[in-house]
């Protein structure tokens, strides 16, 4: 359900459908919902529904076919994940860490190498 935050209901709508598609949610049919379903699930106008397709379509990560509905593109979930700047700070604070133990463990084989 979309709540009055002073975002724009279609925004809000578009955000949660891409960290919906970051989680790899519609990877397996590549499908997103229909318009039909977005209202029922967000509680918003046919109108709501369209611009935030509109608006993934905009972003990159849907196509859609007339009568068919809208499908994500290639490499959709990591472009979503990439948009979603929650998402990136966890996937930079994932590589830092990564970094980190790795320097650490360089420390070490420098110090043995230098100790030799």
């Amino acid at each position: 359900m979309i709540e009055w935050t002073g975002k724009f209901a279609y925004k809000q709508v578009a955000d949660d459908l891409r960290r919906r598609i970051a989680d790899d949610e519609f990877t397996e049919t590549g499908q997103l919902p229909s318009l039909a379903q977005l209202q029922e699930r967000y509680g918003v106008t046919v109108t709501v529904a369209r611009a935030a397709i509109n608006q993934l379509k905009a972003d990159g990560l849907a196509v859609s076919h007339q009568g068919k509905g809208a499908f994500l593109t290639p490499n959709a979930g990591r472009a979503a994940q990439v948009a979603d700047p929650a998402a990136a700070v966890t996937e930079l604070r994932e590589e830092v860490e990564k970094l980190r133990t790795e320097v650490s463990d360089l420390r070490q084989r420098v110090a043995a190498l230098e100790g030799d």
